[in-house]
């Protein structure tokens, strides 16, 4: 056997077992998956009760994982909320339940909650015992982000999907982005689709106020 072919064979067995390390090689601390999720599930028939529950849980390490809305067996219409905590969690969020009736008055809330550093998380429709449904929105703001990012919030609500396409064209135009969509029949405005759209604050924007 001559020495090129022996080492060309010693570099491709020492490209080999590179190969091999980087495959087999067990995931830094850093890498490995989360040992242990614990899981908390929110169910309340009042809406007014369910930002204590999120906030309650929160402190005790969990966040926010999805929302939804619905009949339940035992519950009846339940707003149904779930959280995790991943293994040696600490407390970080603080979280703003908004639910109205009327979806005109949603963006104002929205962007109330916005100027005080929370962000969209989720949303999903709630059957009322007064009638008509609550449109449900989930925020989320983290404790441990000094500059959080904010953001400008548009609600977009018609009976009309043809209407509602113009005006998610138009919102678009201006750089807002898609976050959420719910329908559902409220009390004030029969069926409605109800999209919630955002984008993000300039700095010049955020002088100017």
């Amino acid at each position: 056997m001559s020495s090129g072919f022996r080492s060309y064979a010693t570099a491709l067995l020492s490209l080999a077992y590179v190969a091999f390390l980087a495959v087999y090689q067990p995931l830094s601390a850093q890498e490995q998956p989360p040992s242990e999720i614990d899981y908390l599930l929110l169910a309340s028939n009042k809406t007014s009760t369910m930002q204590d529950e999120m906030q309650e849980a929160a402190e005790a390490g969990y966040a926010f994982a999805d929302v939804m809305g619905g009949e339940t067996s035992f519950g009846g219409s339940e707003v149904v909320v779930m959280m995790q905590r991943l293994a040696n969690s600490t407390p970080r969020f603080a979280y703003r339940l908004l639910a109205t009736t009327r979806t005109s008055t949603m963006e104002k809330e929205l962007q109330e909650a916005a100027d005080d550093g929370f962000s969209y998380r989720g949303q999903t429709i709630f059957s009322t015992t007064f009638g008509g449904d609550e449109a449900v929105v989930i925020l989320e703001r983290d404790k441990d982000l000094v500059n959080p990012t904010r953001f400008e919030y548009r609600v977009l609500a018609t009976k009309r999907t043809s209407t509602m396409q113009e005006e998610l064209r138009e919102a678009g135009a201006v750089g807002f982005q898609y976050v959420g969509l719910t329908v559902a029949s409220t009390a004030f405005g029969g069926d409605e689709i109800v999209v919630i759209l955002r984008r993000p604050v300039t700095d010049s924007e955020s002088d100017s106020e």
